[in-house]
């Protein structure tokens, strides 16, 4: 029997719609795929247990970094590379050729690490323009060499140490089949996250700045964009992506993309780090306290 090459990591709840595509996406290449599951309620786990995928079950503790790290800790990892994978991703034949070839590949003794491309799929288009494709993201890496950095929102894979990563060069693609009413209820979901990442960032209440990967994007994010007005930086943000960096050029749906995801949601962020400052200064309460009566989160 070939040897295994490849660990799976993958986390659901309810993807019923997803997690099919996205296994069968992978299936190809010698590996273990594991599913962390916070308790669906629809047919996720059945189909993923019908596919071969193991499944483990854990309460969503609301933060992906903390499952994914939980899965980290509880998947006996036999294999020498592990994979992060999100149930609406699909890997491309030709970059699944790509890993195959790379993680097969004995020159590679000293890489730690490999950076993928993510692009992403939306209402049936791949957004190829605006400053948003593709994306970078170190999504494979050595058992024990990476963990899931310890952040409320936009969290990635790091490494423990410096090492050695590469660049492949064929994309995966971030394709989510629900509604706008979906993406839009999901994406509020995540402007409140990410107000109160903002808002660590300014009073570090959370007391987990130190665990971040610094990277020259977060510099830009923290140091300039999170700097700038508020009435004024998704403003300009929009027309960098939609103008200058040519989004126009993905019709109509990269209109709405960019809009979207461009103006409207950095928009709503900055509504609700005003909302949540605003009370801070009209309460004799912590930052943690007003976030939880507003929002429910234990921080």
């Amino acid at each position: 029997m070939s040897k295994l090459l490849l660990t799976v990591i993958i986390l659901t709840y309810n993807e019923e719609q997803h997690i099919e595509r996205c296994i069968k996406s992978i299936n190809n290449i010698l590996c273990d795929i594991y599913i962390i599951d916070s308790f669906s309620t629809d047919t996720t786990v059945e189909i993923a247990t019908s596919m071969g995928a193991k499944v483990l079950q854990n309460e969503w503790p609301n933060n992906h970094s903390v499952q994914f790290n939980w899965g980290l800790e509880h998947i006996d990892i036999s294999t020498e590379w592990v994979m992060r994978l999100d149930a609406d991703e699909v890997i491309s034949k030709e970059l699944l050729n790509e890993i195959k070839n790379e993680l097969s590949n004995q020159n590679n003794s000293k890489t730690d690490a490999f950076i993928l491309k993510r692009g992403h799929i939306f209402l049936g288009k791949k957004m190829l323009h605006g400053a948003n494709f593709p994306t970078e993201m170190l999504r494979i890496w050595r058992n024990d060499k990476a963990y899931c950095e310890n952040k409320f929102m936009d969290e990635h894979i790091v490494l423990y140490e410096n090492g050695e990563v590469k660049l492949l060069k064929e994309p995966f693609w971030d394709y989510n089949l629900n509604n706008i009413g979906w993406w839009t209820d999901k994406h509020n979901g995540y402007a409140t996250k990410e107000a109160i990442e903002q808002l660590n960032n300014k009073y570090n209440f959370l007391n987990n700045k130190e665990l971040e990967q610094t990277t020259f994007k977060k510099f830009i994010k923290y140091n300039i964009y999170e700097k700038m007005p508020k009435s004024l930086r998704a403003f300009l943000y929009f027309h960098y992506r939609y103008i200058f960096r040519l989004g126009f050029l993905d019709g109509y749906q990269g209109l709405i993309w960019n809009f979207l995801q461009g103006f409207w949601y950095r928009f709503l962020v900055d509504v609700k780090v005003y909302e949540l400052e605003k009370k801070l200064k009209e309460n004799n309460l912590s930052l943690k306290e007003i976030i939880k009566a507003e929002y429910g989160y234990e921080l």
